[in-house]
């Protein structure tokens, strides 16, 4: 396997995003405005973990919903049936839809285009099933408490603590993300996004690389869902849906795919707009159909475009 270099460098987008991510909490003036950053936040570690998927290895999923909202049980379970502590439920929820992913690639990523976008929504729809008729486990479709989150002894309650949390695993996620694309392991996933007969052509075992990000980008969802899980102190069905998959392919393509900051702004956008439009009431789904729309056909590279043509008239 290529290797994969880390560098200690910090780039400067990386730089301005943790910039941001400082300044944020000088205007969130309650607990409703940090959860929406929080939950802004997780959308973004998993955008970020499809975006490799997708963007960069050209691997659509539409299951990554389901996985997120899986992992976040398999914490919750533990933690709450079995009162193993927080970080060992998420490192065994881990460690389990690692192996789950792993099974699933090999199959899975043999089919190409629509056949894969089927094969994962069947995926996530069995999860989904799964999740709502296993009731003495998962609570059913009325979904389950979670037990409080402790690090080290402290017990995690404070929206500010949370935020720090999330700030620093988004903005580590981003670093090693940026390290991985930038690595041979990152040309070869993009030398799959093309053409994957190129890589065949020469010696590049290309079911073996499908595979790994596959399950990388599995493993940044459940981990993403296992925080949100423990955060919000209640996990339900909905949370691994159809809706939740597709809500996060569009903050993906909306941001700009192939992008790793367009999975950021395409999850900020998608997370903060129904908030935004609640003024529209019985026009809201309206409006922010148009929008995304209107975004898409003037901007099929994503958002993240608009800051290269500013660039290119700078």
């Amino acid at each position: 396997m290529k290797r994969l270099l880390l560098r200690w460098n910090l780039h400067p987008a990386l730089g301005v995003t943790a910039l941001i991510l400082l300044l944020v909490p000088l205007g969130l003036s309650n607990d409703f405005y940090y959860e929406l950053a929080i939950v802004t936040i997780l959308n973004a570690i998993i955008a970020v973990g499809l975006n490799l998927l997708m963007g960069y290895a050209g691997q659509i999923s539409l299951a990554h919903g389901a996985f997120a909202g899986l992992g976040g049980y398999i914490s919750a379970i533990l933690c709450g049936h079995y009162g193993l502590p927080p970080l060992a439920s998420i490192a065994l929820s881990l460690g389990s839809m690692g192996i789950l992913a792993y099974g699933l690639a090999r199959p899975i990523l043999r089919l190409k285009g629509h056949y894969l976008a089927m094969a994962t929504l069947g995926v996530g729809i069995i999860i989904t099933i799964i999740l709502n008729n296993e009731e003495e486990l998962t609570g059913g479709t009325d979904g389950m408490s979670v037990e409080s989150f402790t690090l080290f002894g402290h017990t995690v309650s404070q929206s500010g603590e949370w935020y720090a949390i999330v700030s620093t695993v988004l903005l580590l996620l981003l670093w090693l993300s940026k390290n991985l694309i930038d690595s041979p392991l990152g040309r070869i996933l993009r030398s799959l996004h093309d053409s994957e007969r190129a890589p065949m052509s020469v010696g590049i075992d290309v079911s073996r690389y499908k595979s790994l990000i596959f399950v990388l980008s599995v493993l940044i969802a459940a981990f993403a869902g296992s925080l949100y899980a423990f955060f919000s102190g209640f996990i339900s069905p909905q949370d691994a849906g159809f809706n939740r998959s597709i809500e996060l392919v569009v903050m993906v393509v909306l941001g700009g795919m192939g992008r790793l900051y367009g999975a950021v702004i395409g999850a900020v956008i998608l997370t903060l707009l129904p908030q935004l439009l609640s003024s529209f009431e019985d026009y809201q789904t309206l409006v922010y159909g148009v929008i995304i729309i209107a975004v898409m056909v003037f901007m099929p590279k994503g958002i993240v475009s608009l800051f290269d043509r500013w660039r290119r008239e700078g």
